[in-house]
């Protein structure tokens, strides 16, 4: 398995990339930074994304243009993939004891795939016609999936034990579910991409909650431990927070302003919500918020530009934000 050692480069965008790091200055009036380290993966072009921290300390991600479900051990910085069947196209994998689990968005399905014998067991998307596009998922606490399915304005609900999938209609044309997270009642909370609103599933039936500009466009989304709900506006350069309880709603401008397009977002165990600025392809950035002092981090650079950061995982132990780029490298973001 290939194995690619970390270089730390003081002008990373000016040497060969296998392994970079890159520092965030401390903000005392925030609290806020972060060290950045890439790995190129051994794959070109192949647009690893959407990492899981999973079982056994290894990260889990997939490679969305080459039909693979790749994991990588930050010890032995070695490299593992498993091919998917031609056409798959995946999007997101999330990791638990079962196995990788991930979104068969072109062809269809959810799989399962066993790292131990490569076997992959493929849950089919109900129907015969239209969008089926299975895209971000979430585990309820007894390990069925919600999921989102962008072009088909769904959201699912994959019954494990059964293997049977529910699905919900968005009262919206092209709502365009895409960013999905569970609360602690296991409530599944999803942006709506294509309209200016946030969605949930009550009652059986999808509950959108519109937001105050018609032309936000909410792209992901993540919980702080106090229960409230933060969101980006891809469209506009904002971040969100709502408020399940009273459904206030408060926003604030990135730094990057309309242009910043955050996209991939999440919050760490201290309460502070994290989002990567996309609108410069060739410098993302990695924006911290502190929700009590409601300021801003200074931005820090992906080293390798990044092209597009699409989704992090956040895991405690590490402390740390795994992501994938559309420059083939899968990162870290190490909060100090």
């Amino acid at each position: 398995m290939p194995t690619i050692r970390p270089l730390t480069l003081l002008a990373a965008a000016l040497l060969p990339l296998s392994a970079v790091c890159a520092a965030g200055n401390d903000d005392p009036a925030t609290g806020l930074a972060v060290d950045i380290t890439e790995w190129e993966v051994p794959w070109a072009e192949s647009r690893p994304r959407d990492p899981w921290y999973g079982p056994g300390d290894v990260v889990w991600f997939v490679g969305q243009k080459a039909d693979y479900v790749a994991r990588f051990d930050p010890d032995s910085e070695d490299f593992e993939r498993f091919d998917l069947p031609e056409g798959a196209g995946p999007h997101t994998v999330i990791a638990d004891e079962t196995g990788a689990w991930y979104a068969g968005n072109r062809d269809a399905h959810i799989g399962r795939l066993d790292p131990e014998t490569g076997a992959i067991e493929q849950f089919p998307m109900p129907g015969d016609s239209g969008p089926r596009d299975p895209h971000t998922m979430a585990f309820r606490s007894n390990g069925d999936i919600w999921f989102t399915a962008q072009l088909a304005s769904q959201v699912g609900l994959l019954d494990r034990d059964k293997g049977e999938i529910t699905l919900f209609d968005t009262d919206t044309p092209r709502a365009r579910p895409y960013g999905l997270v569970l609360d602690e009642k296991d409530q599944p909370w999803f942006t709506l991409f294509g309209t200016n609103a946030l969605g949930t599933v009550e009652e059986g039936a999808i509950r959108e909650i519109t937001l105050p500009r018609d032309n936000a466009r909410p792209r992901r989304l993540a919980f702080t431990p106090d229960g409230m709900l933060w969101y980006v506006d891809y469209a506009q350069g904002y971040l969100g927070r709502y408020n399940p309880e009273d459904g206030a709603i408060d926003e604030w401008r990135m730094p990057g302003g309309g242009a910043a397009a955050p996209y991939a977002m999440g919050t760490d165990d201290r309460g502070h919500v994290w989002a990567v600025e996309t609108g410069n392809r060739s410098n993302n950035r990695f924006v911290g918020f502190n929700p009590d002092t409601e300021s801003f981090g200074e931005p820090v650079p992906v080293p390798s530009g990044g092209g597009t950061v699409r989704h992090m995982f956040f895991d405690t132990g590490t402390q740390s934000f795994w992501f994938g780029t559309d420059a083939n490298t899968l990162g870290r973001a190490r909060l100090r």
